[in-house]
């Protein structure tokens, strides 16, 4: 396996030493050292958890009804109940594993969708390419959200998994084209011509060449589907497209409308399933930045040297990158005459 150490060429040079003097260990683990990735993953692993044990941990059936009808957060009910007395709490805790079920099936499909039909594209070239080109290119113009709207429409019993393969087929196409312009400029790299000229087999090549440099493309595209999947799903519930008997948080948010909570000053039965939505929003985004960064040589070496350039009061921001040269004492010496 050979990662394309050309990476580096357009990585200024009073950069390049900061990533070449930094341990080998330390750069593989600079995603998990990035701050961002990490509030990323724990929010992503606190809501992963919360869809493992959500149903067994709620206190109450989220269906059922009872005699507290529209009370505000209390002991008894954390979060409040609805208008016919329905436990809030309940009904986030077992909404979120369908939220997660769906943006990580529709986000699995996708990627390996895109990867088949891009990776395939770009390096075999020609009339294959050609035709897979253009299969992506009318995915593209469909227009995603009405498509899936009219289809699960058309699905009166539609379930998770059927909203998460409609997302599927629906939103891979991005992700393959970008997937195709990264593997055509790969091909002709010099590890991957020698690959060649050793005999290696095509799958091989594929495997063992280029997969590797795509890791980090890969990564972003499948977290940006699974935001996309988890949006269109919660969108698709709120509109009552799919089934209002299934909870998950775009459900809450459709009974909530539904019986005017709004109106009703009934704050309890939308905000906790709205912060729920950010919150996992957020964590998607921040894990898509930590993957930027460590993808960007310019950011990556801003992150290992993090620590100096505070030390320097300089503090990275959004529209800028800082770039420090180191001076030599001579130098600094002529610059003070």
């Amino acid at each position: 396996m050979a990662i394309d150490s050309t990476i580096l060429e357009d990585v200024p040079q009073d950069v390049a030493p900061a990533l070449a003097a930094a341990a080998p260990g330390k750069r593989k683990l600079l995603f998990l050292r990035n701050a961002k990735a990490l509030t990323g993953l724990g929010i992503m692993a606190f809501f992963g958890v919360i869809a493992i044990i959500g149903p067994w941990i709620a206190p109450y059936d989220p269906n059922a009804i009872s005699a507290d009808l529209l009370q505000p957060p209390s002991w008894s009910h954390w979060m409040g109940t609805t208008h016919t007395g329905q436990d809030i709490f309940s009904q986030i805790l077992v909404g979120t594993r369908g939220v997660l079920v769906v943006g990580l099936t529709a986000g699995i499909i996708a990627t390996v969708i895109g990867m088949i039909v891009g990776v395939t594209a770009g390096f075999v070239g020609g009339a294959g390419d050609e035709t897979l080109s253009a299969l992506s290119n009318i995915f593209l113009v469909i227009p995603q959200l009405p498509l899936i709207i009219i289809i699960a429409g058309q699905l009166p019993s539609a379930g998770g998994i059927t909203v998460a393969v409609i997302i599927a087929i629906t939103g891979w196409a991005w992700g393959a084209r970008v997937l195709r312009a990264q593997t055509l400029s790969l091909r002709k790299r010099d590890f991957v011509e020698a690959a060649r000229a050793n005999g290696e087999r095509s799958w091989r090549i594929i495997g063992a060449e280029i997969m590797p440099n795509l890791t980090a493309i890969i990564a972003a595209g499948f977290v940006g589907t699974v935001t996309f999947a988890v949006l269109s799903q919660i969108t698709l519930a709120f509109l009552g497209v799919t089934s209002v008997s299934d909870w998950n948080w775009g459900t809450i948010l459709f009974w909530a409308q539904n019986n005017l909570a709004l109106q009703r000053g009934a704050w309890w039965w939308f905000v906790p399933a709205g912060l729920c939505i950010a919150l996992l929003g957020m964590a998607l985004t921040l894990i898509n930045f930590g993957i930027d960064e460590f993808v960007n040589p310019r950011l990556r070496s801003t992150g290992l040297r993090a620590r100096d350039l505070r030390r320097r009061g300089i503090r990275p921001r959004i529209g800028f990158t800082p770039v420090v040269r180191e001076t030599s004492p001579r130098a600094a010496q002529e610059d003070q005459a």
